[in-house]
């Protein structure tokens, strides 16, 4: 075990008498270091880490207040005493707070009391190093907590630059996006349509974060499904005790959004009633809490979205015309995952990245006819879906490959583009009974063939025949020659 470190005491007098005196004194508690004038207390000083100093008052050439003076300026955490038989000395009493005195200790000291005064002395001087490194290291924590925040603030308004949006080269997104980069720069208001999971909340993050007030607050509100006066509280804010439950003021997030944008999800839900309040929101551009008379000034930019056709709801009566025109100053369409197969094997990357990271379970990649399925199917959750089939296939993979074994049934029947004919057929447009079932036959092989992985007896099995008469049926209808197993099929491009 380390033993610990003694505190160390300068001493300083010119008799070598009370030197030798105080040196015995204090050296059973203390490191002792010793001076007979103020040029060689200063050297030591230089030379040694000191915690406490007593000094002599009366000294030749310099007194025991002005070298204590010195010390102070050169050394200020070191804990500085005098000692002096003259009590009443003028030049003592006006230059004590010049020096910075901790203790006057007056002829004769008692040893102990001494010893006592020095030990508060030393721990005196514990605390201020203490204080200073927790000030250092407070400073230091808010210095690192500013620049991490700075940090984060960069790499998010990064992640939401346009480039950053998952979409292939030929993506029916470009135009949005385009449309995007011309709006986000001006304070006009912007409504977002599109199906349910379409992007519409990425794309109204990109509009904030290349906006001019991308160092300004983004805040979101879903308005489906709310009752109006939850909705009123949540976006205007309330005074503690306007009803039953307000227990507190509430800064509502119009107010907190102030200087940057409010985003409002599914606008097209709100009722007849709230559609009056927030109209008059958008026109006098202030809010009044719930229970309060003051009206207080916001200065937001708005962008709102909906899955609905809100100009159909406007001629139906349900939504109103003059708040429709607030919202929708610039008008942003985003197509449904259908419409766009080409940006799949992008985005189905994309999320497969981010869940071999959650998962820490690394694979190479999709089968292409996992892709050629994906593709096919109609992801009526969209981007959404789309990013919960991906986790799942990773998650009931085996193999290094995810393929088309692996996909839900309901993506998995989905049929290829080339087949659209057929299915039309199989719906009942038109055709001889013969080729409609032919359809279906081949659709039911060419499923049950790609849940076994291409296992022929496997299938065989499951469909009652025997393997001659599986490969007549695959020879007849061409799924011989356009199959492979999953493994062997290379994997998408990123």
């Amino acid at each position: 075990m380390l033993k610990k470190t003694r505190p160390t005491i300068l001493c300083v007098d010119d008799e070598v008498r009370s030197l030798e005196t105080l040196d015995r004194t204090l050296d059973e508690d203390f490191d002792v270091l010793t001076a007979s004038s103020a040029e060689e207390a200063l050297q030591q000083l230089a030379d040694h880490q000191v915690q406490a100093i007593v000094c002599d008052q009366r000294m030749p050439g310099r007194t025991g207040v002005e070298l204590l003076t010195e010390v102070r300026q050169r050394w200020p955490q070191t804990v500085r005493l005098i000692l002096s038989g003259y009590t009443d000395s003028e030049d003592i009493i006006s230059g004590l707070n010049d020096a910075g005195i901790f203790q006057y200790i007056t002829k004769p000291w008692h040893p102990e009391n001494l010893v006592l005064i020095l030990k508060s002395a030393c721990r005196l001087y514990e605390l201020q190093n203490e204080n200073e490194f927790l000030a250092t290291e407070m400073r230091l924590t808010a210095d690192q907590a500013e620049q991490n925040i700075q940090q984060k603030k960069v790499r998010l308004k990064q992640s939401f630059q346009l480039d950053e949006i998952r979409r292939s080269e030929h993506s029916p997104l470009n135009d949005a996006c385009e449309q995007v980069k011309k709006i986000a720069p001006y304070d006009v208001s912007v409504l977002i349509s599109g199906p349910s999971g379409a992007g519409k909340e990425l794309f109204a993050r990109a509009l904030h974060y290349n906006s001019l007030r991308s160092d300004k607050p983004f805040v979101v509100e879903n308005c489906g499904a709310m009752p109006d006066e939850l909705l009123a509280s949540e976006l205007f804010g309330h005074k503690k005790g306007a009803f039953t439950g307000a227990v507190a003021d509430h800064i509502g997030l119009f107010e907190q959004a102030d200087g940057g944008t409010i985003f409002l999800d599914e606008i097209g839900e709100i009722t007849p009633a709230f559609q009056v309040k927030l109209l008059r929101v958008l026109q006098e551009r202030e809010v009044r809490r719930i229970g309060e008379h003051q009206r207080r000034k916001i200065n937001v930019r708005l962008i709102a979205s909906t899955n609905r056709d809100l100009e159909e709801e406007v001629r139906a009566g349900r939504f109103r015309q003059d708040l429709y025109y607030r919202l929708a100053e610039v008008t942003l369409d985003l197509p449904a995952l259908e419409k766009r197969p080409v940006d799949i094997p992008v985005l189905a990357r994309a999320f497969l990245d981010n869940a071999m990271r959650d998962f820490d379970k690394p694979v190479r990649g999709f089968s292409e006819e996992a892709l050629r399925c994906m593709q096919a199917y109609c992801w009526p959750g969209n981007v959404r879906e789309l990013q919960n089939e991906v986790r799942r296939m990773l998650v009931l993979a085996e193999s290094d490959v995810l393929g088309a074994d692996l996909l839900n049934p309901r993506v998995l029947r989905a049929a290829p583009v080339e087949e659209v004919e057929e299915t039309e057929i199989l719906a009942g447009i038109e055709g001889p009974l013969k080729e409609r079932i032919e359809g279906l036959e081949k659709r039911i092989l060419r499923e049950t063939l790609i849940r076994h992985r291409w296992n022929k007896s496997r299938a065989s099995r499951e469909l009652g025949l025997s393997r001659v008469g599986l490969r007549s049926k695959l020879e007849r209808y061409g799924l011989e020659k356009t199959t492979a197993t999953p493994e062997s099929i290379e994997l998408a491009e990123k």
